[in-house]
């Protein structure tokens, strides 16, 4: 017999749960608490399967009715009703839980445990603001490749050409994330290669004339501006030229002096390895006399104002400004360039050591596979003659007092 809407509705909760069926499969299930579900029985390819259509009186009668005609017809194509419902739901899910703010951030914590340096999660949480201001809100699979170009147009109509081109990568890490993880079906900024204004890449400021590069040490080695630390530090870039994040964030547990051994930590190169550099003999003066300064604190190379933070690249980059270049002649990141350039012309050196030296991937792989060594005993005297060098710019013959 089938059910009515008063009799549903005058339904009594019992010691134990009770079935009152509708007839082809649906029935109301009335738990010993009250609450009264609807359910439809069925099968499919042979097996007994059971539906839930939600609880009366949310779900009235009439609508329960309409759910089992809806999986009825279901059944009729060939579909399971169950398999259709968790598709929808995920959908759903897609539609309101996975939006690009919600998968980018879910991006940016694999992306530390990763181990990226913290000066890469620093420019990649810049952009995913950027990213989210335009369409974080959104759900992830409804973001198409106009709605991204819309977002980038907008650096490269404010004449950030190489914003634009950083923020389209970062995109497309979070829609590769997002396909990866089932989240997304497609990266939309894969679309946008050639709709970009091209943009030709700048690099970092340096002097790689000798005689350029011998007027800017000679400016570093006659600075007075700033403390201790900033002297040492541009003097350390000169001689060791390392990226200026690896120097700054250095602590006095990574020197060892006597051995004339600097060991940067993995976290803290670009490659993510460990890398370690020899010392020369000036390099491990500077060092020494550094140490009565700032050796108290676990930096090397405090800031002047908060000695728990390390000097920041800028501090670095206004000391070269009060020098007298300007930031297209001249940046704490261009010291590797020059050093590149010189050591290269010297043609004294194994370029492969230079590479080592520098902590540069090797790109052909095959000629990489044969760098197994680090070159160490070449890049020692490397330095030594480097320093040597840097000295006969600084002062013509053996300095005096290094600051």
């Amino acid at each position: 017999m089938k059910l009515s809407d008063i009799k549903v509705r005058n339904l009594k909760a019992q010691d134990k749960a009770y079935k009152l069926f509708d007839g082809e499969g649906l029935y109301i299930h009335v738990m010993p608490n009250g609450s009264k579900l609807w359910r439809m029985s069925y099968r499919f390819e042979a097996k007994q399967k059971l539906l839930s259509f939600g609880k009366y009186p949310q779900v009235s009668l009439q609508r329960a009715r309409e759910k089992r005609l809806d999986a009825k017809r279901l059944l009729a194509d060939g579909v399971d009703p169950m398999e259709h419902a968790r598709a929808e739901e995920a959908e759903s899910a897609a539609k309101n839980e996975h939006t690009f703010e919600k998968i980018a951030f879910e991006y940016l914590e694999k992306s530390v445990k990763d181990g990226n340096a913290e000066a890469t999660m620093k420019k990649k949480r810049w952009y995913c603001r950027m990213a989210c201001d335009e369409f974080g809100k959104m759900p992830i699979r409804e973001i198409t490749a106009p709605i991204v170009l819309s977002a980038i147009r907008k650096q490269e109509d404010a004449g950030n050409g190489e914003t634009a081109h950083k923020l389209r990568t970062f995109v497309g890490q979070v829609f590769r994330y997002a396909v990866a993880t089932g989240k997304a079906e497609n990266d939309p900024t894969f679309a946008l290669r050639g709709a970009l204004v091209s943009h030709k890449k700048t690099h970092m400021a340096a002097l790689v004339e000798r005689d350029d590069f011998a007027a800017l040490v000679k400016a570093v080695w006659n600075y007075q501006g700033g403390g201790p630390s900033i002297r040492a530090a541009l003097k350390l870039m000169v001689l060791l030229y390392p990226r200026p994040g690896e120097l700054r964030f250095s602590t006095w547990s990574e020197f060892d002096l006597e051995k004339a051994i600097w060991t940067i930590p993995a976290e803290r190169m670009k490659m993510r390895r460990e890398h370690k550099k020899p010392l020369s003999k000036l390099a491990v003066e500077i060092l020494t006399e550094l140490k009565p300064f700032t050796g108290d604190a676990p930096l090397a190379f405090p800031s002047l104002i908060a000695r728990a933070k390390p000097l920041s690249e800028n501090t670095l980059n206004q000391s070269l400004r009060r020098m007298g270049f300007d930031k297209t002649e001249a940046t704490s990141h261009g010291f590797r360039s020059s050093a590149s350039s010189l050591l290269n012309e010297s043609n004294l050196w194994n370029p492969d050591a230079i590479e080592a030296e520098l902590a540069h991937k090797v790109r052909d792989q095959i000629r990489g596979a044969y760098m197994r060594t680090p070159f160490w005993d070449e890049r020692v005297r490397m330095a030594e003659w480097w320093s040597e060098q840097v000295q006969e710019i600084a002062w013509g013959t053996k300095r005096e007092q290094v600051f």
